[in-house]
């Protein structure tokens, strides 16, 4: 906006006119000339000096206004507040006519109505570095990072067969369908036995605990599918190989599957059989069994079992397919006594019927109990069908780990 018009002083006689590019702008105004004086006091055209130019302090036009930045008090560090504070208006000098400018974004001008941003960040507190933690003292030199680089503070330990033990029994107890198997295992062994002790209730057997086989003979169908999905599931579900990639060794992911997986069907399976016999010697008569008849049926039912769990494993091991590996397990528990009954009217095949008895898995557990099918001796006795389960499982457990270590996941 420009000033109202005023009068324009008359020349008086002597001064210089003013060119028109010496009228004053919107820029730097020069000092306000006084008001001139009458005709009888105006000293000659030659005594007239013209006045310097003054530089004053650099003042702004009407209408301009300065943006300080300012840290907000309740604000995060690094906030600024703007306030405006409008300027000293510039007043042109008396007797000027200051002309219109068009206002201008930019350039160094400062037109009216240009708003001036000054914006002064508050310092910043330094923030704290955080502590480097101290190296581990057991960290070998192999471990140091070179060249002072970054060392992690996790502690590095050559790994061992205690480690695959704690990660293959974290597995077996967190599954669900192994601990109902389990389960029905124990119920199987217990309530079979705890029927037959009721129905033999009042008879005399020699001895007493001799028909406890027919719960732990069911149990074993039980035990045989635990044993190939401890390790085929994780063939089947692709986890294998997460399993492989934290413990490199197969060898001793082996081991330690066979390992964790005999004790906990040994433990079960005593503990199921001896309360079993402990309620057949209690509620059937007859004769006392002896020690090694106790131990047959207890600690060597358990072993037996367990063996047979671990055929079981060794076998998915290999076939590493879950459905071929029960079905195999379940050929070999049953299929003998299947077919000795079919050959039995048989006469030239006798010998080869007597065989699939005496060495079939039924008849071996009721030989651990004392009481084996076929009573002429043909077969073995007492200990003797345990050791030879755990030689077959020993043979198919050593193919287990040599292909294990020849094949690829």
């Amino acid at each position: 906006m420009t000033s109202p018009q005023q009068p324009q002083p008359r020349p008086q006689p002597g001064a210089q006119p003013m060119p028109p590019s010496a009228a004053p702008t919107a820029g730097p105004m020069p000092p306000a000339v006084p008001p001139a004086a009458p005709e009888s006091a105006v000293p000659p055209a030659h005594a007239v000096q013209p006045q310097p130019p003054q530089q004053p302090a650099p003042a702004q036009e009407a209408g301009t206004m300065m943006l300080q930045a300012q840290p907000a008090p309740a604000q995060e560090p690094g906030t600024m507040m703007l306030q405006a504070q409008p300027l000293p208006h510039a007043q042109p000098p008396a007797g000027t006519h200051p002309e219109p400018r068009p206002l201008s974004a930019h350039g160094p001008g400062k037109d009216v109505g240009t708003m001036l941003l000054t914006a002064a960040a508050p310092p910043q507190a330094p923030q704290p570095q955080p502590a480097q933690p101290p190296q581990p003292s057991h960290l070998t030199p192999n471990h140091q990072a070179p060249h002072g680089g970054y060392i992690s503070p996790i502690p590095v330990r050559p790994t061992h067969l205690g480690h695959a033990l704690a990660a293959e029994w974290t597995k077996i107890r967190s599954v669900r369908s192994t601990m109902w198997t389990l389960g029905v295992l124990v119920v199987l062994i217990l309530g079979i036995g705890l029927l037959t002790a009721t129905a033999l209730s009042g008879h005399d057997v020699n001895p007493r605990i001799a028909f406890g086989f027919f719960g732990v003979m069911l149990g074993t169908l039980c035990i045989i599918p635990l044993g190939v999905l401890v390790i085929s599931a994780e063939y089947g579900t692709g986890m294998i190989r997460t399993t492989m990639t934290a413990c490199p060794s197969r060898a001793r992911v082996l081991a330690a599957k066979a390992i964790v997986f005999f004790l906990l069907a040994f433990v079960i399976t005593t503990l199921a059989a001896t309360l079993v016999a402990l309620a057949m010697s209690g509620m059937v008569g007859g004769r006392e069994p002896t020690v090694d008849e106790w131990l047959r049926a207890t600690v060597g039912t358990g072993l037996y079992v367990s063996l047979l769990g671990l055929l079981a494993l060794a076998i998915g091991s290999l076939l590493r397919h879950s459905a071929g590996a029960i079905s195999a397990m379940f050929g070999v528990v049953l299929l003998p006594m299947l077919l000795a009954v079919f050959m039995l009217g048989a006469s030239s095949l006798q010998w080869l019927t007597k065989g699939l008895i005496n060495y079939s898995v039924p008849n071996s557990l009721a030989t651990l109990y004392g009481i084996p099918f076929l009573s002429d001796g043909s077969g073995p006795e007492g200990w003797t069908p345990l050791w030879i389960l755990a030689a077959v499982a020993g043979c198919a457990l050593g193919a287990a780990f040599l292909v294990q270590e020849r094949r690829d996941v």
